[in-house]
């Protein structure tokens, strides 16, 4: 009996509006982990991408689980983007969690469960599975059904391949899966043995000069080599905390999809660990560490530091990265000032990527990014003076006057953005700095 690898092809369906972060597809590094300038939508910041490169290579080779790594920058520097680049270059296979700190203090349950909830989130389980299968080219298809309609229905089908030929006998559910695929003869299919589920591949080449009504859509393939039965290996990727919920609810997988998956207890939790344990040992599954992003990590208290402590030095932990723009903060509940808003401890226990803030050629390049992503025009001296804004403001709020001189162009019919329109948006909206020195100077008239 031969042995076959068929990879699993998935069909998604997306829709995604224009985010912050959409334009963002990798870290933008060379084969040799080089930061390009430009590159993957990511611009400047070369040594915290370079080092988050690094951090990548060792997240796909297993090398760092188990530890954390903090971003830290001033505001606006890109310490989210350089996350979010990091789970676009980890790709679909490595779990990517992303949370912000403050939303663990909303959730029904403790803070600590919200945090382990996360945590088992970004620790993926592939489980590999072997199934036998029949699968090749139809040459004849006999289907017996009694004409009052009761009774027993039965078949007999013929496959072949390249180098043999087999007749099998059809019982009623076989029968009904092929009425309802609408196998024919000149068909290549694929049968599983053990629920009985028929699925057509496609048309074999050999029939294509056949004169049958056939459509642009029908695709051909064909004829399968070796024996009819072969053994498929099927690898199902779940987290750890899809498997907790399934083993801890009454209605089972149907709580990931209400959400309401509630406080999980700790023997649960264990009996999984054990058996993951005993999957990995047989070699019947493999554990894949992913990675868990908190931003604003200077928002957790004393008491979800020293439950991270313990949780990131476990056997099954994730890679904990957290972004900050902190420098001196107090720590969460307590009067220590410290590095970050983050304890002693955590920072020994962590490796630190530094952001800097962007040049003006840094900035041009974003914000030409950011209008190609929006399918917004603006003509040189529009882009030169939002540049010399965002300067002075923030590129968040740059990127939010896109938006706006866009509405105001479509208004005016106009082919593109000019200076007018983001001299007129500019007053419409304030900065943070703006709005802080109007409070300032008219602080008595407010309540």
């Amino acid at each position: 009996m031969t042995t076959i690898d068929v990879g699993e092809v998935k069909d998604v369906l997306k829709v995604e509006r224009v985010g912050v972060h959409s334009h963002i597809v990798g870290l933008g590094l060379s084969n040799t982990l080089e930061a390009m300038p430009v590159a993957e939508g990511m611009v400047g910041q070369l040594p915290a991408r370079r080092a988050a490169g690094l951090v990548v290579k060792m997240v796909k080779e297993g090398r760092i689980a188990g530890r954390s790594v903090l971003i830290t920058g001033d505001a606006g520097s890109g310490k989210t983007a350089i996350a979010m680049a990091m789970a676009r270059a980890l790709g679909s296979d490595t779990p990517f969690e992303s949370i912000t700190a403050s939303e663990i203090f909303s959730l029904e349950f403790s803070k600590t469960e919200a945090l382990l909830q996360s945590l088992r989130k970004a620790i993926g389980v592939r489980i590999k599975e072997e199934t036998e299968i029949l699968e090749g080219e139809v040459v004849t298809i006999e289907l017996d059904r009694p004409a009052t309609g009761v009774g027993p229905k039965i078949g007999k089908l013929t496959l072949k391949t390249t180098d043999m030929e087999t007749i099998y006998d059809l019982g009623a559910k076989m029968v009904d899966s092929c009425v309802k695929e609408r196998i024919v003869s000149g068909d290549v299919i694929q049968i599983d043995k053990a629920s009985g589920r028929v699925t057509r591949l496609g048309r074999a080449f050999s029939r294509s000069h056949d004169y049958d009504a056939m459509g642009p859509q029908t695709k051909f393939v064909s004829c399968p080599s070796g024996e009819i039965q072969k053994r498929r290996e099927t690898v199902h990727t779940v987290s750890l905390h899809e498997i907790d919920v399934i083993n801890s609810r009454t209605q089972g997988f149907l709580g990931l999809f209400s959400g309401d998956t509630g406080e999980i207890t700790s023997e649960v939790r264990e009996q999984i660990n054990k058996k993951v344990i005993e999957w990995r040992e047989e070699g019947k599954a493999q554990v894949v560490p992913g990675v868990l992003f908190i931003d604003e990590a200077h928002m957790l208290d004393l008491e979800c530091f020293s439950f991270l402590n313990r949780l990131v030095e476990s056997d099954l932990s994730p890679l904990l990265v957290m972004a900050t723009n902190k420098r001196q903060s107090k720590i969460r509940g307590t009067n220590v000032v410290s590095p970050h808003g983050l304890p002693i401890d955590l920072l020994d226990r962590s490796l630190i990527i530094k952001t800097n803030p962007y040049s003006s050629e840094d900035v041009t390049q974003i914000l030409r990014m950011r209008l190609d992503e929006e399918g917004v025009r603006f003509d040189q001296p529009a882009l030169d003076l939002l540049t010399k804004l965002v300067t002075r403001t923030s590129i968040r709020y740059g990127m939010q006057l896109i938006a706006v001189t866009n509405v105001l162009r479509e208004r005016r019919k106009k082919d593109t953005v000019t200076v007018d329109e983001v001299k007129d948006a500019y007053p419409m909206f304030l900065d943070t700095t703006r709005s802080e020195k109007i409070l300032r100077e008219s602080e008595a008239e407010y309540l």
